[in-house]
C-alpha cells in the first residue's frame, strides 16, 4: 500500500495542486506582496485557502485511482490471501482479489468479484460523499 501510495496517489496530488496553484490571480499574490508580505504568509494566507478545494479534489482523486489500480498490485504486492503488515512479504488487495475471481470457471465466484467491484465503488463513492460534505461552503444570502 505505501508503494502504491509513493508511486500512484502522490504524483497526481503534485500534479493537482500545481495546477490550482497556477488558477490563483497574480493580482492577488502581486498585492500581498505590495504590501510586504513575506512568501510564507502569501502562501499560508492567500493561496492555500483558495486551493484547498482543488487541493482536496486531487487527494480525492488519487485516492480513488488507488483503490481500482490493478495493474501495479499484480506486480508488487504478489497477493497473500491473509491481512500481513510486513512489506517483504505478499499484501492482499481486493483488486487482485477481483480479477483472480473474475477469471475463474465458477459463477459463484463471479458474484463475489462483482460484489468486490461494488464495494470499491461504494467506498470512494462514500468517500467523495464524505469529503464534499465536510468541506462544502456555507453560502449564506443575505
Amino acid at each position: 500500500m505505501l508503494y502504491e501510495v509513493i508511486t500512484i496517489a502522490i504524483p497526481v496530488i503534485i500534479k493537482t495542486s500545481e495546477s490550482v496553484f497556477r488558477l490563483v490571480p497574480r493580482e492577488l499574490k502581486e498585492a500581498a506582496a505590495a504590501l510586504g508580505a513575506p512568501r510564507w504568509k502569501l502562501f499560508f494566507r492567500i493561496i492555500l485557502p483558495i486551493s484547498k478545494t482543488g487541493i482536496i479534489t486531487g487527494i480525492i482523486l488519487s485516492i480513488a485511482r488507488i483503490s481500482g489500480e490493478t495493474a501495479p498490485l499484480l506486480f508488487t504486492s504478489l497477493n497473500n490471501q491473509f491481512l500481513s503488515w510486513n512489506m517483504d512479504h505478499p499484501i492482499a488487495s481486493l483488486p487482485i482479489v477481483i480479477f483472480q475471481y473474475a477469471m475463474s470457471p465458477y459463477t459463484d465466484w463471479h458474484d463475489l468479484a462483482w460484489a468486490g467491484a461494488l464495494l470499491l465503488t461504494v467506498f470512494v463513492l462514500t468517500l467523495n460523499i464524505i469529503v464534499r460534505v465536510i468541506f462544502r461552503k456555507k453560502i449564506i444570502l443575505n
